[in-house]
């Protein structure tokens, strides 16, 4: 059997997970945790657009792009 290390952050979030009580703590820890990773992709999609490396060709062509995986 195949063992799993945690990494700090993975501990942190399971030591702090003993404070959740209820339903409704536990729904409100899920919307900050969902607030922190749009604002992280906000601020990546940023430099993208300022970088250069994301424009509005390149979204443009994201609206015909398939990619599908072809089933048989």
């Amino acid at each position: 059997m195949q063992s799993t290390t945690l990494n700090n952050a993975q501990i942190e979030i399971l030591d702090m997970m003993s404070f959740v009580k209820s339903q409704e703590a536990l729904a409100d820890l899920k919307q900050v945790i969902s607030n922190f990773f749009a604002s992280e992709l906000e601020k990546e999609m940023n430099q993208l657009w300022e970088s250069g490396e994301m424009t509005e060709e390149k979204v443009e062509s994201f609206r015909n792009l398939h990619e599908r995986t072809p089933y048989k």
